[in-house]
């Protein structure tokens, strides 16, 4: 083990897009695509690193036909008002259309105290602008207002998806009008595919971040960051910024190959934040590479610096025996 790193990684091998929250029990809560892309699981630790090995349960699995019957991509876990949901996205065929999947963006609903226990009741689509390629909805709150943040295809713009955000009147529905806060600009965003997916919120030091993830899922897949103050209007566009660099990279000397699709939390103590993200250990992939079924789930712990900015650093190299 990499003895400067609280972490032996991989933490999950095969989970991709993996979405980690700490609840007030003490438990880290996990979900992620899972290769087979047809189920959702949880799975829970009291430590980041058990979390390989930790209570797994299947809550959720697809449909045999209509629109939750294929890809089931990118489940996230929240805890709102004393209810526990889950973000997802799901597709009616795994053919593509001009390059596209036909995913939309759900949200399942528990009560229970614990969300591996209890009926996760399904509350429907989460209806935006358009019926368009949307998925990877993400949720924060910011002085008593719940907000969603998603990828979405706009049928007028060259492209595969761009970055939106919009307020809450609940978990599944969306109130008043989506605003789009990015769009694939540098080559780095470009590469395969104009992505701007997989977004991710923390704030700290009087700013609002949103990490996602461009361009295809092979080595060229890698992370970039938008902010916002704290005090802005956060449904104006202009109020958000993007880095013009990306924030993390594939690393041919770590051996990691296309980080992405991140969340974040904190350590054990609560005194650092953690950047949970996917990684391959290789470069060459034979075909398609979303169904290439090696992308680990990996964590480990981020900076800030004297801006006030999150530094991933250099993805960190496998250290699990």
């Amino acid at each position: 083990m990499n003895t400067n790193m609280p972490y032996q990684n991989p933490v999950v091998e095969q989970r991709a897009d993996p979405w980690v929250y700490k609840h007030e029990d003490g438990y880290y809560y996990m979900t992620a695509s899972v290769p087979e892309y047809d189920r959702i699981e949880l799975r829970r630790s009291k430590t980041i690193n058990g979390l390989s090995d930790g209570e797994t349960k299947v809550v959720w699995r697809k449909y045999a036909t209509g629109p939750l019957s294929a890809n089931i991509w990118a489940p996230e876990i929240h805890f709102i008002d004393q209810k526990w949901y889950i973000n997802f996205a799901a597709a009616r065929t795994t053919d593509t259309k001009e390059g596209l999947f036909d995913h939309r963006m759900f949200v399942l609903e528990n009560e229970s105290a614990n969300p591996l226990e209890g009926e996760w009741i399904e509350k429907g689509q989460i209806k935006t602008k358009w019926e368009s390629f949307a998925l990877d909805a993400t949720y924060f709150e910011h002085k008593g207002i719940s907000y969603l943040v998603w990828p979405q295809k706009d049928p007028d713009i060259v492209g595969n998806s761009n970055l939106y955000i919009a307020e809450l009147e609940n978990p599944w529905t969306i109130k008043g009008e989506q605003v789009m806060i990015a769009t694939p600009e540098y080559d780095w965003e470009k590469i395969g595919f104009l992505v701007n997916e997989g977004p991710a919120v923390i704030k700290r030091n009087g700013k609002i971040f949103i990490s996602f993830s461009a361009s295809a899922t092979n080595h060229h897949y890698c992370m970039g960051i938008l902010s916002a103050d704290e005090s802005s209007p956060l449904l104006d566009a202009s109020s958000w910024h993007k880095q013009a660099e990306p924030i993390m990279t594939t690393n041919e000397q770590t051996g990691q190959y296309g980080p992405g699709h991140n969340s974040f939390t904190v350590s054990e103590d609560g005194k650092q934040d953690v950047l949970i993200y996917h990684a391959r250990n290789y470069k060459e992939i034979t075909g398609d590479p979303l169904y290439d079924p090696n992308r680990h789930t990996r964590a480990q712990v981020i900076t800030w610096d004297q801006e006030g900015f999150p530094v991933f650093g250099e993805p960190v190299p496998d250290d699990k025996e």
